[in-house]
């Protein structure tokens, strides 16, 4: 087992208040993703799959979602259209941009925050920058570095 997947994992389970050890399909199904060389939405569906076996993309009109005070767009046949769209100019965002166009959309009925989280770490590697330090602490600088 990868020692920075398990760290990366645990971290992000802490962000949702999960306080068990990440399982092995977690860490398996997370180093699968993140060494991608593509993502696309059937790629999310797997990720998700196996943190939250019952969430499904909000692609039928009325699997809406309301997270907080975050009014995110409406279900239908648009969230598969703009998450097609994410990932085809995934390489035109930066990491941080990249999350936040994610969360906002927030194309699953659960798992979201998992999946945007392993969707970071994934550019974050692919653009060759290091995240040995926790995902907040380099979220917090590239939040500090955005000017939207």
């Amino acid at each position: 087992m990868d020692e920075f997947t398990h760290k990366f994992v645990t971290e992000s389970d802490m962000i949702e208040d999960i306080k068990r050890a990440p399982t092995k399909a977690e860490i398996a199904e997370h180093d699968r993703f993140i060494n991608l060389g593509r993502i696309n939405p059937e790629e999310l569906k797997k990720f998700v799959s196996v943190y939250q076996p019952d969430a499904l993309l909000r692609d039928k009109s009325g699997m809406n979602v309301h997270i907080g005070g975050c009014i995110c767009p409406l279900g239908g046949f648009n969230i598969v259209e703009e998450l097609y769209d994410l990932l085809f100019r995934i390489n035109s965002f930066t990491p941080y941009e990249l999350h936040i166009r994610y969360e906002h959309l927030h194309p699953f009925t659960d798992g979201n925050g998992r999946s945007g989280r392993a969707l970071w770490a994934w550019q974050m590697l692919n653009i060759g920058r290091n995240i040995s330090l926790g995902f907040l602490h380099h979220f917090y600088y590239q939040a500090l570095a955005y000017r939207g």
